[in-house]
C-alpha cells in the first residue's frame, strides 16, 4: 500500500493489479499446463498439435510441474519479444510486469526492494491426494510481492519470512478493503465435495472465488492426465463458469469432451473459444483434429491454415490421404463397385476419420449390397454413437445427398432387408423430409413404401388360405426390392403350401444367399427337400437346425424321420428305431446286451432309486429322450439287477455308458448336468 502522491507506490499498485488479472491467463495458457498439449498420441487427437506461436520462451532456474507451479527465478529470452507490448520506452510482458527503464521510472524508496525484470513474485503449488482431485493453492511463505505489508507491519523482503510461520497469509483479490496483492489473514481455501463425485474447490469467502479458476483448472488437469475425463470436465465446467470469456478454459473443456467421445460438443466448445480469441492456435488445431475424426476434411484443412504457423507436412499428408480415400469411396459407389467402396471407407476410417457417422453409414451400405446384412446392421448401429451432426454440417452434401438424410437413407434399406418394415418406412420418411428433392432418396422412399404394402397384402391373403394370391403379392413386392430375403421366404411358404416344392426350394436358396443365417428359410428348404425325398440334403439342413434350435421338438422329429428314410435308402436296419419315448428299464443282462447291440446309439444309466443324484440324472434323461429322438435311453437299477452291475463293473452310481452299434463309446461316473448334456448333444445330432 502506498502513501498519497508517492510515484513509487502508484507504480507498484499498477504492477500488482495488472499481474493479478493476467496471472490466471498466463497459468491456463502456458504451454505445459494445457491438457491439449499432448503430442500425436493425445486422446481424441489423431493429428499432432501445432507448436504454439507467439508465446514467450521461458527459462527457469527450478523445475516446474505440469500444473504450472513455479518458484525461483524466471527470465524471458529474446524469443519472447513478439509477446511484449510497448509502453513508451518501457515494455510490458504478458504478466503485466514492466521491463526496461527510462528517466521517468520510479526510484526505489528506502526499505523497498527494487523490482527486477523477470523476477517471479508469485508462486503457487498444487497438492493432490492420490486420485482424490483435492487441490489447494498457497503463496510460498518466503516470497512476497514487493511493497506489501508483512504481518509484523514491516517491509517484506525476499527470504524474510520463515516457512514455520503459523499464520496463513494469502494474496487477496482486491475486492475488499485491500488492494491487489494485499495480504489476507487466514485465507485458506476450502475444498468441498461436488455432487458428481469429483472434488470442487470453493472458498469460504465468496468474494475470493474470482481469483481461483487457476486452482480449478489445475485440479482438472490432474484428472485429465489420469484419463479421468468426466472428473476433469467438472472442474473445467466450473472454470468456464468463472471465466466464460477465456479461450483457454473453453479449450480445456473441449479436451475433456473429446476424451469422453462427445466430439460434436467439443467442436462447439472450440468454436466458442475462437469467438473469444480468433487467433487462438490451440482451438484451431483441436478443431482440425476433431473435423478430421468426423470425416470433414475440408473443415480440417481450413482450420490448419487459419493459424499464422504453417501446418506440419505430416498433418497435411494425413488430411489429404483421408480426403483421397473419401473421394475414391464416392467413385466406387457411383460405379456400383461395393468391394472397392468398402475397402476405401475402411482406409479412410483407419487414416483418422474414426468417428464419422457418414462414413460408418457408407460402410453399412456397402456391406448391405454385398449381402452381409447382419454386419451392415451392427455397423449402422455404431453411427448413432458418434452423435448428431451440428446444424451447419447438416446442410452439406455427402455422396450427392444432404448429410442429415444419408444415414436414414441407408437405415431404411437395412431395415427392409432384415424384415423390419415399419422401421424401414419411418427411416425412409425422415430421409425424404430432410432431402425432398434428391432423386435417390425419393426412389428409395417409393420402393420401401410399395414393398411394405405388398408384404401386408400377402400376409392377409396367407392368413385366409389364399396362397396363390399371397404368392403373387410377395412377388409384386420383390419388383420394388429384389434383394429382400423376407419376401423370398414368404413366397417360398406359399409355394410349399401349393405343392410347388421345386419353386419353393428356389426361393429359399435365394433368401439364404442374401442372408445365410436366415433360420426360417432354412426350415422351409429342409421341408422342401423332404417333400422331394432328397433325404441327404434334408438331413444336412435339419442337423444344422438342431444345433441352432436344440429345444425344438418338431425339428428333432423331422430330423429323426429324415435319418430313418436315409437309412432305408442305404439298406440299413431300421425296424427297431423309434422316435423319443420314455427311458426303457432293463431287467436283465440279456435284455441289455440285445438292446445295445441294435443299430444306433444307446445311453445306459446305472442308478439306485434311493440316491438323490441318480434321481436327478434320470429326470434329465427323461426330458432328453424327446429332444434327442435318435438316441435310445436305458436305465438299470443296480440293487434290482446286481448281475448286470457286476458284469458291467459298476461300483459307483450314477454311472452313464454310451454304446454305438454294441460298442462302448464313452463312460461317465457321476457326471455333472453340463457334461452329460454335452455328451448327449454330441451323439444325438
Amino acid at each position: 500500500m502506498s502513501m498519497p502522491g508517492d510515484k513509487r507506490g502508484k507504480s507498484e499498485k499498477r504492477f500488482l493489479s495488472e499481474s493479478i488479472s493476467d496471472r490466471f491467463e498466463t497459468a491456463v495458457n502456458f504451454e505445459d499446463n494445457k491438457p491439449d498439449t499432448k503430442k500425436f498420441a493425445d486422446v481424441g487427437s489423431p493429428v499432432s498439435p501445432l507448436r504454439a506461436t507467439g508465446g514467450a520462451t521461458v527459462a527457469t532456474t527450478s523445475s516446474s510441474s505440469s500444473s504450472e507451479s513455479f518458484s525461483g527465478k524466471t527470465t524471458l529470452t529474446n524469443a519472447a519479444t513478439s509477446d511484449v507490448k510497448s509502453d513508451g520506452d518501457r515494455t510490458r510482458s504478458h504478466s503485466g510486469e514492466l521491463s526496461g527503464s527510462n528517466d521517468g521510472s520510479p526510484k526505489p524508496r528506502r526499505g523497498h526492494r527494487r523490482y527486477v525484470p523477470g523476477q517471479m513474485v508469485f508462486s503457487s503449488t498444487v497438492s493432490a491426494g492420490e486420485g482424490s482431485g483435492t487441490c489447494a493453492s498457497s503463496l510460498a511463505t518466503n516470497v512476497l510481492p514487493v511493497g506489501n505489508i508483512c504481518p509484523s507491519g514491516k517491509i517484506g523482503k525476499i527470504g524474510m519470512m520463515s516457512r514455520s510461520t503459523a499464520r496463513s497469509d494469502k494474496l487477496g483479490s482486491g475486492t475488499g478493503n485491500y488492494g491487489h496483492g494485499s495480504i489476507i489473514r487466514g485465507g485458506a481455501s476450502v475444498v468441498a465435495k461436488s455432487s458428481g463425485g469429483g472434488e470442487m474447490p470453493t472458498l469460504a469467502n465468496s468474494r475470493l472465488r474470482k481469483v481461483n479458476p487457476e486452482e480449478v483448472t489445475k485440479a482438472g488437469n490432474e484428472h485429465y492426465k489420469e484419463g479421468q475425463f468426466a472428473e476433469a470436465l467438472r472442474f473445467y465446467d466450473q472454470a468456464v463458469e468463472m471465466c466464460p470469456g477465456n479461450a483457454a478454459c473453453r479449450n480445456n473443456r473441449a479436451a475433456a469432451l473429446t476424451g469422453l467421445g462427445r466430439l460434436w460438443e467439443a467442436v462447439k466448445e472450440c468454436e466458442e473459444a475462437i469467438l473469444v480469441d480468433p487467433s487462438y492456435v490451440k482451438s484451431h488445431h483441436r478443431l482440425a483434429c476433431l473435423h478430421l475424426r468426423l470425416g470433414q476434411v475440408e473443415n480440417a484443412q481450413r482450420h490448419l491454415f487459419l493459424t499464422e504457423q504453417q501446418p506440419e507436412l505430416a498433418e497435411m499428408h494425413q488430411v489429404e490421404m483421408v480426403a483421397k480415400h473419401i473421394g475414391r469411396c464416392s467413385d466406387a459407389r457411383r460405379n456400383g463397385d461395393w468391394k472397392s467402396a468398402l475397402r476405401e471407407v475402411d482406409a479412410a476410417i483407419a487414416g483418422g476419420a474414426d468417428s464419422s457417422s457418414l462414413l460408418t453409414a457408407l460402410r453399412a451400405e456397402s456391406l448391405l449390397r454385398l449381402h452381409h446384412l447382419e454386419d451392415a446392421d451392427s455397423t449402422l448401429s455404431k453411427a448413432s454413437k458418434y452423435g448428431v451432426q451440428s446444424p451447419s454440417s447438416s446442410h452439406t452434401k455427402f455422396l450427392g445427398m444432404l448429410s442429415c438424410s444419408y444415414i436414414f437413407f441407408v437405415q431404411a434399406q437395412v431395415e427392409m432387408a432384415l424384415g423390419r418394415f415399419e422401421n424401414a418406412m419411418a427411416a425412409a420418411e425422415k430421409a425424404k423430409q430432410m432431402d425432398p428433392h434428391n432423386e435417390e432418396v425419393a426412389v428409395t422412399w417409393k420402393n420401401v413404401k410399395s414393398a411394405s404394402r405388398a408384404r401386408i397384402q400377402g400376409n392377409e391373403f396367407f392368413k385366409t388360405g389364399n396362397f396363390a394370391e399371397a404368392s403373387a403379392a410377395y412377388g409384386e413386392g420383390l419388383k420394388y426390392d429384389p434383394s429382400n430375403p423376407v419376401l423370398y421366404c414368404n413366397r417360398a411358404a406359399c409355394r410349399f403350401k401349393l405343392g410347388q416344392w421345386e419353386r419353393s426350394l428356389e426361393d429359399c436358396n435365394e433368401a439364404l444367399r442374401i442372408l445365410p443365417s436366415y433360420t426360417k428359410a432354412l426350415l422351409r428348404r429342409a421341408a422342401s427337400f423332404a417333400k422331394l425325398e432328397r433325404w441327404l440334403e434334408a438331413v444336412r439342413d435339419y442337423e444344422v437346425l438342431r444345433k441352432e434350435l436344440p429345444a425344438d421338438n418338431e425339428v428333432a422329429e423331422a430330423l429323426f424321420h429324415a435319418q430313418v428314410a436315409l437309412k432305408m435308402i442305404k439298406g440299413e436296419e431300421v425296424s427297431n428305431t423309434k422316435f423319443g419315448g420314455e427311458v426303457q428299464k432293463i431287467a436283465g443282462l440279456e435284455q441289455l446286451q440285445a438292446t445295445i447291440s441294435l443299430p444306433g446309439v444307446s445311453v445306459v444309466c446305472f442308478m439306485a432309486s434311493s440316491n438323490q443324484q441318480c434321481i436327478q440324472t434320470t429326470k434329465l434323461l427323461d426330458s432328453r429322450s424327446v429332444r434327442y429322438p435318435s438316441l435310445t435311453f436305458l436305465k438299470v437299477d443296480v440293487y434290482e439287477s446286481p448281475e448286470v452291475a457286476n458284469v458291467e463293473n459298476v461300483r459307483i452310481v450314477p454311472t452313464i455308458k454310451i454304446y454305438k452299434n454294441g460298442m462302448k463309446m464313452k463312460e461317465m461316473i457321476c457326471p455333472s448336468m453340463q457334461v452329460l448334456e454335452l455328451a448327449l448333444r454330441h451323439y444325438g445330432i
